[in-house]
């Protein structure tokens, strides 16, 4: 009730104040302002005030001033009286003039240059300017000179409540927490006033809600949103629209108010479980389905979002918890089940799975409303698919001998139908790993067979690849690969690794080892190659050589005696055996060449042949090499010589005996001229390759090829060459594949006539006869040989 009645009286002395403030300095202001003037009949004051200014040595003012006051916005049918200016010089005459100057003055504010008095001629707004500067003095009317010294003066507008409050940073947006306490900070707002926050209340703001109740609160002076309503839900409502109102004079009756909005946005937090859309789902999948492929999912719904709608799905229970697994889209937040391992129907037909779906980021303050999780039951049904056939073995390795007969069975596969009704299986072999047809199978039971010899020396291994078909579904192939390895048998005699040529010095010594010979067997028995060496019955005594069997299985060769020649015997043949230690044992015979040889006393073979000791005693085989390379040497310089010689210029052979050494070249046959066309084929003369259109530039080739233009056909032996010309020039200038650079333009035409005259001596009045070549003989010793060769030439005509 108090405040009740504080809030009547407030609104009662309210437009009171408001009055009082307006009209109180438009009553005292003129006194206010006025200069106090001194009583003129006092003597005693005169005088005191004489002795002043003596005592201050300074000239005292004549008035006092103050500041003046305007009202802002005041409009009246009059100029409103801010003040009177009045000095006590002023004895009530006329002869004293009021000046004023400054801001505004003559136009704003004018004063009576007789009473002084200053008013405002416009309507002042505050907020454009507060205050004015002026300057008032008195002057003599008549002389216009100062009477005081000129003084200066403010006239202050006075502030009233003309601006509303606003707000400059509105519409605003704010976000807060869902189920936040009561209190919880949402934003601040800020309005701003015009009117003057020093003299009254106009600019002191009071905030209040309009519309946003009960849903949340502001602080009066602070403008502090704030929430006021405890858990409210993101998933009930999520935006509330709030207008917030300024309001000034301390938010009292006839204060001037702004608006803004302030649109509050619940942000969302984890405080939703995810929830399946059904307790249980059922699924049917082949099984042939492949591994990895979906087969169904399954979705549990969350309210809320983002980062705290995520979800992540697992098995928890069921029969098929290693068959299937379960997997999270990361675009819809779905579980997605799969195939881990292969499915039979024919072994299970169904299983029966428990999913977990379970937040994935948790917020601890909503753990009391439970977990953040839920369980569905996932029931998924094999179907029966028609299968193809299974072999017993993913691989298989067969093992058959080299000399093993024809048709003979290698092994077997097998493979059956899964299917319940369990279709008859027939076998081929893919002849695309079989080119050569070495094997067969029988298409019913799977035996494979030998249908060609086997070498395992060509080949060790053979990969084939079997087919199973089903009779009455061609459709269900099989494959299953099957590795034969060839095994050895001992049919192969063993012989030596390469051919042997040993070499025994005459100065040999007995026992001295002339060559070491290994052996080789293309067989490969599993204890390794064991070789025996033997001599032929016939040559077990041979008087001149003899063999030993080394322990790393290889034989050495001996001789007996020593004193072996050349002369004697040149060569000397060893047949030797090789058995090897296989079943059955295999031999061959292998013939050892040894050839006697001369040697240094070190034991280094120099010579093999027997032409040797024919040779000049003091000759070596060097020495005849060396020989022979300069008798080489010899007869390439002579033929190099002759050539040279042969090759020799000839001067060129010119009628007189006399050797001008000039290039003469005498030509006996005379053309017809430019005019005998019909004689002479004119078209002979024209380029060959220019009959076809084409014709070629005789340059350096450009770095761009480009495709020849097709040229234009050769002209009519009657057209003139200057025509023929321009049509060339313009043709090369309008090919857009003419080369940029100087080239040589080939015209497959002779023209018709020179404005020189024609060479020709078809045309010509004068003959070779009548010229005459003396003033050849002017021009210095070579002209003169040319002219007496030309007169010789006319003398010879005439005999």
């Amino acid at each position: 009730m108090p405040e009740r009645l504080t809030e009547m009286l407030m609104d009662t002395w309210t437009p009171l104040i408001i009055l009082w403030i307006t009209v109180l300095p438009s009553i005292y202001m003129a006194p206010m302002n006025q200069s106090q003037v001194l009583p003129s009949g006092s003597s005693t004051g005169l005088k005191r005030l004489n002795e002043e200014q003596r005592v201050l040595h300074r000239s005292r003012r004549g008035w006092v001033w103050n500041q003046m006051f305007v009202l802002e916005e005041f409009s009246g049918p009059e100029p409103i009286l801010v003040g009177r200016l009045h000095t006590d010089l002023d004895p009530g005459s006329s002869k004293i003039k009021y000046i004023l100057s400054g801001d505004g003055a003559g136009t704003i504010f004018v004063i009576n240059d007789k009473t002084g008095d200053i008013h405002a001629m416009k309507r002042l707004d505050r907020e454009e300017k507060a205050e004015y500067t002026l300057t008032a003095q008195a002057v003599d009317r008549d002389t216009n000179q100062p009477l005081e010294p000129p003084s200066e003066f403010i006239i202050k507008v006075q502030d009233i409540n003309d601006n509303a409050p606003e707000f400059v940073e509105g519409p605003y947006h704010a976000t807060v927490p869902e189920m936040s306490v009561v209190g919880t900070f949402v934003t601040k707002v800020t309005a701003t006033d015009a009117d003057d926050p020093v003299y009254g209340n106009s600019a002191k703001l009071v905030y209040s809600i309009l519309e946003g109740q009960p849903y949340f609160s502001i602080e009066p002076h602070t403008a502090i949103i704030k929430t006021a309503l405890p858990n409210m839900d993101r998933e009930a409502k999520e935006e509330y629209f709030v207008v917030i109102q300024a309001k000034d004079m301390g938010g009292h009756m006839g204060g001037l108010s702004g608006t803004t909005t302030v649109t509050i946005t619940l942000s969302d937090v984890n405080d939703n479980p995810p929830k399946f859309g059904q307790s249980l789902y059922h699924f049917s999948v082949m099984e042939d389905v492949a591994l990895g492929e979906p087969i169904g999912r399954v979705k549990a719904n969350d309210l809320d979002i983002g980062e705290n709608a995520k979800s992540s799905y697992d098995i928890i229970e069921g029969d098929g918890m290693d068959i299937f697994e379960i997997t999270t889209d990361a675009q819809t937040q779905d579980g997605i089940i799969r195939v881990r391992k292969p499915l039979d129907f024919e072994t299970k037909k169904s299983y029966t799975l428990k999913v977990e779906a379970a937040n994935i980021h948790i917020d601890p303050r909503f753990l009391s409303g439970g977990p953040f999780k839920d369980t569905a039951t996932v029931k998924i049904v094999v179907e029966d698919a028609d299968e193809p056939p299974v072999f017993s073995s993913p691989t298989y390795l067969l093992e058959v001998h080299e000399n093993a007969a024809l048709n003979s069975v290698l092994g077997q596969v097998t493979a059956h139908d899964p299917d319940v009704s369990s279709s008859p299986i027939r076998f081929s072999i893919d002849r695309h790993t079989d080119l050569e047809r070495q094997f067969n199978i029988n298409a019913e039971d799977g035996k494979i067979t030998l249908a060609t010899p086997l070498d395992r020396e060509t080949s060790t291994w053979h990969n084939i690849t079997i087919v199973a078909t089903e009779t009455r579904n061609h459709s269900q192939v099989s494959r299953v690969p099957v590795a034969i390895k060839v095994l050895d048998v001992n049919d192969n005699a063993p012989e030596f690794a390469s051919e042997h040529e040993a070499f025994l010095c005459e100065n040999g010594k007995p026992g001295q080892v002339i060559q070491i010979v290994s052996a080789v067997d293309k067989d490969d028995p599993k204890n390794g190659h064991y070789f025996l060496y033997s001599l032929l019955p016939e040559m077990v005594n041979n008087p001149n050589f003899t063999i030993k069997k080394n322990e790393d299985n290889t034989l050495s060769i001996l001789a007996k005696h020593s004193g072996f020649s050349r002369q004697k015997q040149e060569v000397y043949l060893l047949p030797i055996v090789i058995s090897d230690s296989g079943t059955p044992p295999m031999s061959s015979t292998g013939t050892l060449t040894i050839r006697v040889c001369g040697c240094s006393s070190d034991g280094i073979v120099q010579s093999c042949n027997v032409e040797a000791y024919v040779l000049p005693i003091g000759l070596s085989m060097g020495a005849l090499i060396a020989i022979l390379a300069c008798i080489i040497l010899l007869l390439v310089i002579v033929v190099l010589f002759v050539t040279l010689r042969r090759h020799k210029n000839e001067p060129l052979i010119i009628k007189d005996d006399e050797d001008v050494r000039e290039n003469i070249i005498r030509y006996d046959d005379e053309g017809g001229g430019e005019e005998d066309t019909e004689a002479f084929d004119i078209a002979t003369l024209q380029n060959p390759d220019g009959i076809n259109g084409f014709l070629p530039r005789k340059d350096i080739k450009p770095d761009l090829q480009f495709m020849p233009r097709q040229g234009l056909a050769p002209v009519p032996n009657g057209v003139d060459v200057d025509e023929f010309i321009n049509v060339r020039l313009h043709e090369a200038d309008n090919d857009p594949t003419a080369p940029p650079y100087d080239s040589i333009q080939i015209y497959g035409y002779e023209g018709k006539g020179s404005a020189a005259g024609s060479l020709s001596s078809l045309e010509s009045s004068t003959s070779d006869s009548d010229q005459n070549f003396d003033y050849l003989s002017e021009w210095g010793p070579r002209f003169k040989r040319l002219g007496e060769l030309y007169s010789v030439g006319e003398s010879d005509k005439e005999t």
